[in-house]
């Protein structure tokens, strides 16, 4: 376990608990839920995780602040959507063919704009990566013969991921074993591997340099190594591990547009969940995910049943009406600042070094 943690172990036992908790969820969710919301919500957690993960890469690991993120995992769920769209039979070639152009592309667009905005500062270098994107996400609207415009595409899958293909016709653990299934365990495993890649890379020689490069980058040249090529570096492979995040995603929806892959409101949850979690831990992504996208999903259902049971009390039952539960979000989110200024996961280690140093 150490190894395949790469080291970077959560140091807290409740972190620990809470991430084993995470992880057996996500790993059992088909045979632990019923119907189709909450496997889709398990799903959407397994790409944010990743996601947040590889922005994480930059933002708390290299002190990179980038508004593009949503832009190459657009350019991952585009790939896969027009690499299937485009076939009279939807097939694994036709799959790895669009991801594999989206892939080149998301490195290209990643090298142009390190060599060419990296080499700004702070505040600059995000202004840039907004336009780009933005730019990005207006001719993706606008190309619709190409891209379906606002409306996107739905496209087909290979016929071993779709509902109707059964592996067995017994049920297991009450749940039948079909495309489906198998859809959800390729979304879950292929996040898996990419988020211990990323945790591997973080704890290499070479993220210790990115580290090196947040504190100090003046320090980090003087000590010869080349700050602009690991900051290059470093934004070029968060990029396509967003594209494969990217590509998941829309092969679990079947569907790919600009609102649900370009949009900015996609990058803002990125940022949400990178603040909430903790930034420079990964761990904190896990976290972080799970919490946001549950709330997203579930807070204004439960608002309504609050809302329902104190009907008796007016000014609560107006305050927990579901279509305040955008509201009740922010608030969640003020508090969490509040109380974790340096992130759930962050305060978890804080306390567990600290029950360790008074031990």
């Amino acid at each position: 376990m150490h190894r395949l943690l790469s080291g970077d172990l959560p140091r807290s036992r409740v972190l620990t608990a809470v991430l084993l908790l995470i992880l057996l969820g996500l790993a059992f969710a088909p045979f632990l839920t019923t119907g189709a919301r909450p496997l889709n919500t398990a799903a959407t957690i397994c790409v944010y995780i990743v996601l947040v993960a590889s922005y994480d890469l930059l933002l708390g690991y290299t002190g990179i602040v980038s508004f593009a993120h949503t832009m190459f995992y657009g350019i991952g769920a585009y790939g896969i959507g027009l690499g299937l769209a485009r076939v009279d039979e939807a097939t694994w070639g036709a799959a790895l063919g669009g991801l594999a152009i989206a892939l080149v592309v998301a490195l290209a667009l990643a090298l142009v704009v390190g060599l060419f905005a990296l080499r700004v500062r702070a505040i600059f270098y995000a202004m840039i990566t907004l336009a780009v994107a933005s730019s990005f996400a207006v001719l993706a609207s606008q190309l619709s013969d190409f891209t379906g415009g606002e409306d996107g595409v739905t496209f087909s899958v290979p016929e071993v991921l779709t509902p109707g293909y059964t592996f067995m016709e017994n049920e297991v653990f009450g749940r039948s074993i079909d495309g489906k299934l198998l859809s959800y365990y390729l979304v879950f495993f292929g996040c898996l591997l990419l988020f211990l890649f990323l945790l591997r890379l973080v704890n290499s020689p070479f993220g210790r340099v990115l580290q090196a490069i947040r504190e100090n980058e003046f320090r980090a040249e003087a000590l010869g190594y080349r700050t602009m090529v690991y900051r290059i570096w470093a934004n070029c492979l968060a990029a396509l591990v967003a594209a494969l995040a990217g590509a998941l995603m829309a092969l679990w929806l079947r569907y790919v547009g600009p609102k649900t892959s370009l949009g900015f409101e996609v990058m803002t949850d990125i940022l949400l969940i990178v603040v909430i979690g903790g930034m420079g831990t990964m761990y904190g992504a896990v976290v972080g995910a799970a919490l946001f996208i549950i709330a997203q999903n579930y807070l204004k259902e439960l608002m309504g049943a609050g809302s329902s049971a104190l009907e008796g009390v007016p000014v609560l039952a107006a305050a927990l009406h579901p279509d305040r539960w955008m509201l009740w979000l922010g608030v969640l989110f003020i508090l969490s600042i509040y109380f974790f200024p340096i992130g759930i996961v962050g305060k978890m280690r804080l306390r567990g070094y600290l029950a360790g140093r008074k031990k």
